[in-house]
């Protein structure tokens, strides 16, 4: 018997499926896939990146030659502050949520983040909070005129008056918020969702290093949300938490610098990670001393929550030996770090691509 193949059924061609206009931005808006965001994360702090560049760039039209006058004081100070915030809470410390939203799931394992709907709501409560703090440029009175630091009484209502220093202050706190929760998703992914056979001691560098900054932020991030609620309530309903008269001027510094040099950290740990990853593999050979550079990491995340008090040391108000000898200490666990990392790139077979020159870099500015 001769088998026959059977006569294909003609079929009505379909035409080309096109998607629906705004399909784009409707799945960008209810995504929750770690990736995404993780994009969403990288776009967004790049933008707000050239944005507070730009703002670099008019500061230094107006310091370029003395008397220019291209920009009043009062311009030339909300630039001030809306450049040192952008840089500082809108790009620097997103990125990382974006790198490790786009990187850390996938180094362990790990089919998404483990709350991937707070993950989502995360980042839109930091477009959100950095869009209100930015758009004080667009009152009457102009943005935040009193420095990214905020010290009061500078910052009160008497002395900063206008609806831009109050966006600034509830867009941080917006922004923050969004922060918290998304440090809350990287430490239950890390601790919760490995794959099986990953161990702490397996896991790699860069996780370890998301894993840290996440618990820096939030023992930070919560300090500075609560100091810029308490300094709203004082420039609205008069509840003295920062008045002169009280200390108010001295507990500000305090509350925001506890905040401020972990954040130090919490901007440099996840580019500390990066370099270790790029280190091994341009080197042909595994990282040296790993061991090492975990416990420098966690060491520099221990001390950076014991020397804030170094931003204070004009006031006279702070115990200037301990904070100076605990700076001098935090040089400690970095100069582990530097050693492991020329150690990894020691007799190893390099190759000087493009990824492995910009560490290299890195290790020379940061040295």
């Amino acid at each position: 018997m001769t088998a026959v193949a059977p006569q294909p059924i003609a079929t009505r061609p379909y035409p080309a499926r096109e998607a629906a206009k705004g399909s784009f931005l409707l799945r960008l808006f209810r995504t929750t896939d770690h990736k995404q965001i993780g994009v969403m994360y990288l776009v967004t702090s790049f933008a707000f990146f050239m944005i507070g560049g730009a703002m670099a760039m008019l500061i230094r039209t107006e310091l370029a030659r003395p008397g220019q006058q291209f920009l009043s004081n009062e311009q030339y100070n909300q630039l001030f502050t809306m450049h040192g915030t952008i840089m500082l809470l809108m790009y620097a410390t997103p990125i990382l949520f974006g790198f490790a939203n786009f990187v850390m799931p996938l180094q362990i394992g790990s089919p998404d983040v483990a709350f991937p709907r707070l993950n989502a709501f995360s980042y839109w409560l930091y477009l959100f909070g950095s869009t209100i703090a930015v758009s004080g440029f667009l009152t009457p009175g102009g943005a935040a005129d009193f420095g990214w630091f905020a010290y009061t009484p500078l910052s009160d209502a008497i002395h900063s008056p206008g609806v831009g220093a109050d966006m600034w202050i509830a867009g941080l706190a917006v922004s923050g918020l969004g922060t918290i929760l998304g440090a809350v998703n990287m430490v239950t992914t890390i601790v919760c969702l490995r794959a099986p056979g990953m161990t702490m001691y397996r896991m790699p560098i860069f996780t370890w290093n998301i894993l840290v900054t996440s618990l820096l932020v939030l023992i930070a991030f919560p300090i500075l949300t609560a100091a810029l609620m308490g300094l709203l309530a004082d420039r609205h309903i008069g509840a003295h938490v920062f008045d002169p008269a009280n200390g108010g001027v001295i507990l500000w510094q305090h509350l925001f610098w506890f905040f401020g040099h972990p954040e130090v950290y919490i901007v440099a740990l996840p580019f500390f990670g990066i370099v270790s990853e790029i280190f091994p593999v341009f080197s042909r050979k595994p990282i040296f001393g790993y061991k090492g550079l975990v416990w420098a990491t966690l060491g520099i995340a221990a001390l950076s929550v014991a020397v804030w008090a170094h931003h204070m040391y004009a006031t006279g108000a702070v115990l200037l030996p301990f904070f100076s000898f605990m700076t001098f200490l935090i040089a400690v666990p970095t100069g582990v770090k530097f050693f492991n990392w020329i150690g990894t790139m020691w007799k190893g077979h390099l190759t000087f691509e493009t990824p492995m020159i910009f560490s290299i870099g890195f290790l020379v500015t940061f040295l």
